[in-house]
């Protein structure tokens, strides 16, 4: 759920000449790791965090001792960690500040006429508090006794407390409530007896749970990497090489990676070093050139990244109106399939739940879902000849990951919807089907959400042998959210969040397509602004929901022009008749609406619209409320512990 972040640089070249004439031009070609490592944290900020930390190896006296015992070596291990947001820091970090960098640089020049890089190696961490509190000390990177080995990790150390206790009676000392500042002990311990790299694979094996750790030790130089569920990348630079937690933190710097299987640790050198973490082998590196650009990942001239992924959706629904094979395969698959499973969890299941309202409507077939972490208990139905099909954005959430794992050892086939190359459900999948909506940066999701509906859609086209006719369709649906973002429309959108923003509770309601649809509006509306919403189908109403609503309750009601249109406008009468106030959307306006958001009339694909419009309203209830939508309390974008 947290964010990591390494760099090595393998260039030892120094740079000579004039220290007058040269000073400028030198330190702008030093290279600074901890000022890479903390824009690296900051393009992964959206995976959600309430800490930060970095470490630097510094080769010079110039930076204050970090260690907590003797000093050893030339080298040195500078920390400096912070609790709460990167952008609230109200100074440069001392490690990253540009003037520090200069006056090295000037001593250097003064002392030898040569200028030395202020640092090599970093790493850093945002951490999600799981074990202890969120403190300075609490906070990643942990060191050893002696503070020569620095260690960030993701996931959990099931197993600490044995191994903290075992530590504790040979003498280490622990500063922390982490589990995570076991493993840099562990590792200094297995020091007495082996190298750096094979201390570090022995005290990996120790951890159980699903972890991903990365250390660097000051008297080799050496970075490490490992995973066993959580995930990570390595970017391949130019005499330089990166990790990170994923592609986002890296692609400024290379488009070329490598994604770490489980069981499968990395040596960051000047080439690179993958190693089978049970067997000691030497495995070789499968590089991929990512397609992504590195504007990709930045907010241009939006003031957030949710309001930027919004604008995107046009765009993305092309895209994918004009993609071919996969969709094809996707459909043929499911049509050879015996018995066909979708698994999914958050906005990613709604689209999964519409996914078989589609397949039912459209193709007469009938289509099973659960939510990852309640698949397990319903699994005992899958075999051979099964086809799961995971959707998921950033193909990393263990909720999803584990139900296809044991679904792949009953047998049945997978083929994922995810929006990531090289996640740990592409290349889990036998087949797969990329959303290329591009990176999501929100932890909101957005493009990704109404990318994944029209994928399904135009599945389900694709089985009725009507492709065409649902590549129209998706066109159709881009050129109506394009309309939808218009300023003139917005305004209406913004006129509905002021009344909206002080309210605690808000319903949603829907039918068929539309059910979804609503349960997909209530969570933006509880992730985004913090509002209080449930969304449920419009016949449940009289099953008790209804006792609920008193004057002046808001609802919002889903009304596309469909067969389930009569219906819900007699639920919305329900409501009026209590008092509630009622905000239409959809494509025909109706004297029981107090108001009225119109959406095209898109047939299946009138849900996306809708759901934009959703976008936008809790987009703006968030601004209203000053909060940053980009990055709501609690949230991560991708959740990989249990």
């Amino acid at each position: 759920m947290c964010g990591i972040f390494g760099y090595v640089s393998s260039n030892r070249k120094q740079v000579t000449g004039n220290p007058l004439r040269s000073r400028s031009e030198a330190s702008k070609k030093l290279k600074n790791a901890a000022q890479i490592v903390f824009e690296g944290l900051k393009r992964l900020e959206y995976r959600g965090y309430d800490s930060w930390g970095i470490a630097v190896k510094v080769d010079s006296p110039h930076f204050a001792k970090a260690s907590r015992g003797k000093q050893s070596g030339k080298s040195e291990l500078k920390v400096e960690k912070h609790v709460g947001a990167i952008s609230e820091l109200k100074h440069h970090s001392s490690l990253t500040r540009p003037e520090l960098i200069e006056s090295e640089t000037l001593r250097v020049e003064r002392r030898s006429r040569r200028i030395t890089p202020a640092s090599l190696l970093a790493l850093g961490h945002t951490r999600w508090a799981t074990h202890g509190g969120v403190t300075e000390v609490n906070a990643h990177p942990h060191l050893d006794c002696n503070g020569e080995i620095a260690v960030v990790h993701n996931g959990i150390v099931e197993n600490f407390q044995t191994i903290k206790e075992e530590l504790v009676k040979k003498g280490h000392k622990f500063v922390s409530q982490t589990d995570t500042e076991v493993i840099g002990h562990l590792i200094e311990e297995n020091l007495k007896k082996s190298k750096f790299v094979d201390s570090f694979r022995f005290a990996f094996k120790r951890l159980t749970g699903l972890n991903a750790v990365l250390a660097m030790y000051a008297d080799s130089g050496e970075l490490i990497a490992a995973k066993t569920g959580s995930p990570l990348v390595i970017g391949v630079g130019n005499e330089e090489n990166f990790v990170a937690s994923d592609t986002t933190g890296i692609i400024k710097h290379t488009k070329r990676v490598v994604f770490l299987d489980d069981g499968q640790m990395v040596i960051l050198e000047k080439d690179l070093k993958l190693i089978d973490i049970y067997d000691g082998k030497v495995i070789r590196p499968e590089i991929i050139t990512l397609k992504w650009k590195f504007e990709d990942v930045e907010k241009g001239n939006f003031s957030h990244f949710f309001l930027k992924e919004i604008y995107e959706q046009p765009h993305v629904l092309r895209n994918i109106a004009n993609s071919n094979g996969q969709i094809q395969k996707m459909a043929s698959l499911v049509e050879n399939a015996f018995g066909t499973f979708f698994v999914a969890c958050g906005s990613a299941s709604y689209a999964a739940l519409a996914g078989t309202y589609l397949f039912s409507r459209l193709a007469k077939k009938h289509v099973n879902f659960a939510i990852g972490s309640e698949f397990n208990y319903l699994e005992d139905y899958i075999g051979k000849g099964s086809l799961v099909i995971p959707i998921s954005q950033s193909g990393e959430s263990v909720d999803v990951i584990q139900p296809v794992i044991r679904a792949k050892e009953k047998g049945a086939k997978v083929a994922a919807i995810v929006n990531v190359l090289g996640s740990t459900l592409y290349r889990l999948a036998d087949h797969k089907l990329l959303l290329a909506s591009g990176p999501e940066k929100a932890v909101v999701a957005t493009k990704s959400l109404t990318a994944m509906v029209a994928v399904l859609i135009l599945i389900t086209y694709c089985l009725i042998k009507k492709q065409k006719e649902g590549r129209l369709l998706l066109l159709r649906a881009a050129e109506d959210v394009k309309s939808v973002l218009e300023e003139r429309y917005a305004s209406k959108i913004k006129k509905v969040a002021k009344k909206l923003k002080n309210k605690e509770h808000v319903f949603i309601i829907g039918r068929g397509l539309s059910y979804a649809t609503a349960l997909e509006a209530t969570l933006k509306l509880k992730e985004a602004s913090y509002i209080h919403a449930e969304g449920f189908a419009g016949g449940e109403l009289k099953h008790g929901v209804i006792a609920l609503i008193e004057k002046g309750t808001p609802c919002i009601v889903f009304a596309p022009n469909d067969e389930t249109y009569d219906e819900i406008i007699s639920n919305a009468a329900e409501i009026k008749a209590r008092g509630g106030y009622i905000i239409g959307i959809g494509p025909k306006n109706n004297e029981i609406f107090d108001d009225f958001l119109e959406t095209g009339d898109l047939s299946e694909a009138t849900m996306i619209s809708q759901i934009v419009v959703a976008q936008m309203l809790a987009y703006y209830i968030a601004i209203e409320k000053g909060i940053n939508p980009d990055m709501p309390r609690n949230l991560a974008k991708s959740v990989t512990v249990k």
